[in-house]
């Protein structure tokens, strides 16, 4: 309960940049599921799990870089904040077991597919891991786009500037049919793509890459 009223309470610290919202109807309201969204601030994961925290009363779990818990005092954030973390240097491997062990007990889970912070605001390639665990678990992947928290927050900047930071939900995406080809390379990079291009859609980008 703490847990919830305290997330809540960042939910409100956020409003001066918190722009409008579409797509709500989108989102599952039984089972889990996978958000996929892009990544340009550090302040997305706050505008996405206190969002889905209000509107579902269920926690998100991110996978975080492990070096966020690299000191007592981050590791105890990171745990408040749902995260799992995931070593990118070796592939990511046991992050990416621990989630789907999580998606396989029902819990949500959240993914910036790129990987890392935008360093320009533009969309970039997206990493298979998502595939992976859509494809391994058969779980809905829940597409979002942001918008606008890359002028509020870059990387780099300590301050948030004046702004506003939009979110755009897409249609939920299954890939019926493919479940247990998480080890298949290219029905995980075709599901990547697909993915990556229902996020630029909700940006308003293009997604050029293969």
């Amino acid at each position: 309960m703490v847990h919830g009223i305290a997330k809540r309470v960042v939910h409100l610290l956020l409003s001066p940049w918190r722009g409008k919202v579409t797509g709500v109807e989108h989102i599952p309201q039984d089972g889990n599921f996978i958000i996929a969204a892009n990544h340009d601030s550090y302040l997305d994961h706050f505008i996405i799990s206190t969002l889905f925290l209000r509107i579902l009363d269920k926690p998100i779990h991110f996978l975080a870089k492990k070096e966020l818990f690299d000191t007592r005092l981050k590791k105890k954030f990171h745990e408040w904040a749902d995260a799992i973390p995931i070593d990118r240097q070796s592939g990511g491997k046991e992050g990416l077991q621990r989630a789907e062990q999580a998606l396989r007990q029902g819990k949500i889970i959240a993914i910036h597919p790129e990987g890392t912070r935008s360093l320009t605001g533009k969309l970039q390639q997206g990493k298979t891991g998502i595939a992976r665990l859509a494809l391994a678990t058969g779980v809905p992947v829940l597409p979002v786009g942001i918008v606008g928290s890359f002028e509020v927050l870059p990387k780099g900047k300590t301050f948030p500037r004046a702004g506003k930071i939009e979110l755009h939900i897409g249609n939920p995406i299954l890939f019926q049919g493919q479940e247990g080809m998480q080890n298949n390379k290219k029905a995980i990079r075709d599901a990547t793509t697909h993915i990556m291009k229902a996020i630029a859609k909700l940006t308003g980008e293009e997604y050029n890459h293969d």
